[in-house]
């Protein structure tokens, strides 16, 4: 009989040490420690570039508030009316940078980043590259001119590395990237070379120079004149087989006589 109590008492023992852990985990796991969450504005679906934001449009999301969101929002009324400036995924945060300004509403000026401003120029299908100028390409502006005084027509590089904001009425790129003929393009500029466009518009014709998106590039040149274009190569840079040679003279001979004694001399 010894032997089955000391055998009862250590079941027993097991038991209550089992139960009283599982006790213990279960009320370490209620009090533990939740991190504090703050609740952010995000999008209830998948939002494209342009689109206005409704009620329907938003939802929260709880994010850790030891990494608090910068620009993000609290309140759904802070984002509602507003323009979606980039595609957003669903459950995406909402940021500033993400919408248009408060209270500018849709259409270009909601395009316009703040410190920007929006320049539109005449342009015709060949000034305008055949039709290539879209929404988000970039080009230089170069124009014609004609100095005081002179006939002499000049084309000089106004501005460099522009953005297209506007083709005509279309301030979003086309998905199929076909070309279109416009008589106004609308360049996004700071506000010193917005001053530059609108001078050199007043001053002659203006051309636009499609480039390359990635190239950042500025280069420094003097303005092309037509004397440029029609000058003939001066004199000092001919080459010396291209200069004629002079003939070789041949040297004159006088025989002087004095009685039987002759004698010769040669001038050069």
């Amino acid at each position: 009989m010894q032997p089955r109590r000391l055998i009862l008492a250590l079941l027993l023992a097991l038991s209550v040490s089992a139960l009283f852990t599982w006790r213990l985990s279960r009320y370490v796991t209620r009090n533990r420690a939740t991190p504090p969450q703050k609740r952010y504005v995000a999008t209830a679906r998948a939002l494209e570039s342009g689109e206005a934001l409704a009620l329907g449009d938003l939802t929260f999301v709880q994010w850790p508030a030891s990494a608090p969101l910068e620009g993000a929002f609290v309140k759904p009324e802070d984002v509602i009316g507003r323009t979606v400036l980039y595609p957003l995924a669903a459950g995406e945060p909402i940021l500033e940078k993400h919408l248009t300004a408060a209270g500018a509403g849709p259409g270009l000026t909601g395009e316009i980043p703040s410190g920007m401003r929006a320049v539109a120029l005449k342009t015709d299908e060949v000034a305008g590259v055949a039709g290539f100028l879209l929404p988000g390409t970039h080009v230089d502006v170069l124009v014609t001119y004609s100095l005081p005084g002179r006939q002499d027509a000049v084309t000089a590089t106004a501005l460099q590395n522009v953005v297209v904001l506007a083709a005509g009425h279309q301030f979003q790129p086309d998905p199929s990237g076909k070309p279109a003929s416009v008589g106004v393009v609308t360049l996004l500029l700071k506000p010193e070379e917005a001053e530059e466009a609108v001078l050199a518009s007043t001053q002659g014709t203006i051309h636009f120079v499609l480039r390359n998106g990635a190239d950042r590039a500025h280069t420094t040149h003097p303005p092309a004149t037509l004397p440029q274009m029609s000058a003939v190569p001066s004199a000092q840079h001919q080459t010396a087989a291209s200069r004629p040679v002079p003939l070789a003279q041949k040297p004159w001979i006088v025989e002087t006589l004095s009685g039987r004694k002759s004698s010769s001399e040669s001038f050069n």
